[in-house]
């Protein structure tokens, strides 16, 4: 574990025998981390609603809602997609590995757990799961909204500003992205096929907004590519840009405003501060000539034909 004056790692341990919990929670503690607990599915999935943890220690057979389930809805949660997943398996139940590693898991440990082994384990998965979100935060600081999804269509990961952007324009149920029938489609067809896949072409979404799916590429055995755009949004920004005389970025910041968006909400998806934003609305208001953002949002509907 990595242990500073400022954080600890967050594991999760999932599991209903209470000696397992208890034997887990001494030792992680011991080496640095925090643990929280959940004896059942449910308990874990409400749990990750209020706090996200760094890695996920999850028992496979458990009553009610088993490990493997527990771990596809973890996984189908953009905002968890890339806290990788440990099960933790008895000796006489290797044939659940492969189930498990098909749920999304990432690794697995065999009961009775040998704890240098197991925390070995924990340190070098945490390593490269903040080794791949770094690159993906990277690539989300360039402007690149990208996501990946698995051959069931369920999302693996999201680039921050992507999971925004996903959020305003498709189904969003019980916490969870879900990808246009359409695209699954093309993923079950394309992961049976062998050799090159061919590109679909984009991809239009219906919604509040249109978004493209663009197919990049097959980045895993399970992993598919995906880069978002809005070409509705580049011609809307255009259409703000020649009305009133404002820069790109602010015809951005505007066209948000229009979608009632908070500044918060903006600074996240254009990958701003919130202050940035507001001394953008600031100039906005300006050329605009009004004085607050439901003026401004007004006036821009009506330029757009909405209003």
């Amino acid at each position: 574990m990595n242990e500073t004056a400022h954080a600890r790692d967050i594991v999760l341990v999932v599991d209903d025998s209470p000696e397992t919990l208890s034997f887990l929670t001494e030792a992680l503690e011991r080496s640095g981390a925090t643990v929280l607990v959940a004896t059942s599915g449910m308990r874990a999935l409400a749990l990750v609603e209020r706090i996200t943890p760094d890695v996920v220690l999850m028992d496979a057979v458990m009553p009610g809602m088993d490990g493997f389930e527990t771990c596809r809805r973890l996984k189908a949660n953009a905002a968890l997609a890339h806290v990788p997943i440990l099960f933790m398996t008895g000796l006489s139940e290797t044939e659940h590995i492969l189930e498990g590693l098909e749920a999304g898991g990432v690794d697995y440990v065999t009961k009775p757990i040998v704890l240098d082994v197991l925390l070995a384990r924990i340190r070098v998965h945490l390593a490269n799961a903040r080794t791949a979100q770094s690159a993906r935060m990277a690539l989300d600081t360039a402007g690149r909204y990208l996501l990946a999804a698995n051959r069931e269509g369920e999302i693996r990961w999201c680039t921050p500003q992507a999971v925004k952007l996903l959020e305003a324009t498709l189904p969003n149920r019980d916490g969870t992205i879900h990808l246009p029938e359409s695209v699954k489609i093309w993923l079950r067809i394309s992961a049976g096929q062998r050799g090159g896949l061919a590109p679909p072409g984009p991809i239009t979404v219906e919604g509040g907004r249109q978004l493209q799916l663009a197919f990049v590429g097959k980045t895993g055995e399970d992993e598919f590519l995906f880069r978002l755009s809005s070409d509705d949004d580049q011609g809307q920004e255009a259409l703000l840009r020649k009305q009133f005389t404002v820069t790109q970025r602010e015809a951005e910041v505007l066209l948000w405003i229009a979608r009632g968006k908070s500044n918060r909400d903006i600074a996240e998806i254009l990958g701003l501060s919130p202050r940035t934003v507001n001394k953008h609305l600031e100039q906005v208001y300006q050329k605009l000539g009004v004085e607050n953002r439901a003026s401004a949002a007004i006036t821009a509907l009506t330029a757009l034909g909405e209003g």
